[in-house]
């Protein structure tokens, strides 16, 4: 049997009893991960030396993640290993310093075994779009298992690691999750420090952790949260240890869920199962106590969340990328002047999606152009958070589908800009743009499918988001699932 299919918990009470050891720990998460990489392609870089790491450890087990492997997205620095971003125009790049959140789980004695596979920089949604290759549901080969933070919900899923971190821009913490069988959290904005994170849309990005479990989550927030002098939008800690707060008391919380996303009209069979299997999940939080209610925002604002994203993410992108130009790292390119090494740098580094993306981030930024649409984004961005906020004072969460199915198959087409598309799938962009702590756990099977429920709540109520999502996981008694594809020898 696997060690991985344990929870952190688990692990760390069989270390305390000796049972166990980290090398063997990290002798078996590596075995995996070659195992199933050629079949799932969940990392870019493996670490060999790992082992050798876990070996290493001396002193008392003080804290759940000593000795526990883990997996990190390619887009968060690594002192001295290929930290890539999944792009060309990275593939050989060394930092020269740990992010904040690697030096944390150093201090922490967690051992990192592998770089995770994303989506080229963290532009997309599939998880097939990074330099070495697509990445493949652990459910079912023939799916994708979302983005940007594919590799990282794959080497989870599969039992490999029993945590990974990624980044979550959108949701791409968060429905990767829901596709893959686990838990995915994204704290309050600025409770973990970016330092070391490759930015994408600075304004809308977090650090986040996929795990099997809600304890998990919050063990994995515990080590690595806290204020950072390196990341001015960072919070000073709250000095609360989530793990130790998730008792399962929910009685007489109030959540509530968008009335006009839920009873979407669509005769499509996968969303008639997701509904189903979402008023189950309500269920349940009334029998925990809970109070469930339908609130209303307006349609053509929630229609306005992907376009408005696009908009303010792409602008952003486009000025934080600027900077890769292959000449203060990265592969540089050919040519007689400097013009010409950049242009042939960025022409050969990055694929077609990349370059439209800036090509997109650059038009609305023009100065003709801003008001148009970048301004008119803001806007949106603003008067939706401010319902969410409003509905806040009432409410100590948001329950909805973290996803509108089960996850695509690989070529699916899926029309972005239908209405129903626009309703069903893009709720989870609140998280982002108001900075809420928000996370997906899995909530049933759909055509043997993993599908998920995502809660979000409050600024600064990341135990209470915790402390719900704990309680109704208990309910719902899908803790620590193992993707079919990693099931043979667990």
């Amino acid at each position: 049997m696997s060690n991985f299919k344990l929870t952190i918990d688990d692990i760390f009470k069989q270390l305390k009893g000796e049972k166990i050891t980290p090398t063997t720990l990290v002798e078996e998460s590596l075995q995996r991960a070659k195992k199933y990489q050629q079949q799932y392609n969940a990392f870019v870089t493996l670490i060999e030396t790992a082992s050798d790491e876990a070996k290493q450890l001396k002193g008392d087990i003080d804290n759940p993640l000593y000795g526990v492997p883990y997996a990190l997205k390619d887009n968060i620095a690594t002192k001295g290993i290929l930290t890539t971003g999944s792009s060309n125009i990275l593939k050989e790049y060394r930092p020269v310093f740990d992010a904040t959140v690697v030096s944390k789980l150093k201090k922490k004695k967690a051992i990192l075994i592998g770089k995770t596979v994303l989506d080229e920089l963290a532009m997309g949604g599939s998880g097939t779009t990074g330099h070495t290759g697509k990445v493949y549901n652990p459910w079912d080969p023939k799916r994708i298992i979302g983005g940007s933070s594919a590799g990282s919900t794959a080497a989870v899923a599969l039992g490999i690691v029993p945590f990974a971190l990624g980044s979550d821009t959108g949701n791409s913490i968060r429905r990767p999750a829901a596709f893959g069988g686990v838990v995915g959290f994204k704290p309050t904005y600025g409770r973990i420090s970016r330092f070391g994170l490759f930015p994408l849309a600075s304004s809308l990005d977090h650090i986040g952790c996929l795990t099997r479990s809600v304890k998990d989550a919050a063990y994995v927030v515990d080590a690595i949260k806290g204020h950072d002098e390196r990341d001015m939008t960072t919070l000073p800690d709250d000095d609360k240890v989530y793990a130790h707060m998730l008792d399962g008391n929910v009685k007489g919380k109030k959540l509530c869920y968008i009335k006009e996303i839920i009873d979407l009209d669509n005769d499509n069979k996968e969303w008639s199962s997701i509904i189903n299997n979402f008023k189950l999940a309500i269920k349940h939080c009334e029998e925990l106590g809970m109070v469930v209610e339908p609130v209303t925002i307006d349609k053509q604002l929630l229609k306005a969340l992907y376009p408005a994203y696009l908009i303010i993410s792409g602008a952003e992108a486009t000025s934080n990328n600027a900077n890769l130009t292959g000449l203060p790292f990265g592969n540089r390119g050919l040519g007689n002047t400097i013009d010409d090494i950049i242009f042939d740098a960025r022409t050969k580094g990055f694929s077609q999606s990349i370059k439209q993306r800036f090509i997109f981030g650059s038009y609305v930024l023009q100065k003709e152009n801003q008001a148009n649409f970048f301004r008119n984004a803001q806007r949106l961005r603003r008067m939706i958070v401010e319902q969410i906020n409003d509905l806040f004072k009432i409410y100590d969460g948001l329950i909805l589908p973290a996803a509108r199915g089960i996850a695509p198959l690989l070529n699916e087409e899926i029309d972005d800009f239908s209405d129903f598309s626009l309703l069903s799938e893009n709720h989870l962009l609140i998280g982002n743009f108001g900075g809420f702590p928000s996370i997906t756990i899995p909530s049933g099977l759909v055509d043997e499918m993993p599908i998920g429920v995502n809660i979000t709540g409050r600024i600064l109520d990341d135990d209470i988001v915790l402390n719900i999502a704990y309680a109704l996981e208990t309910k719902l008694g899908l803790k620590g699932i193992i993707a079919r594809g990693g099931r043979e020898d667990v």
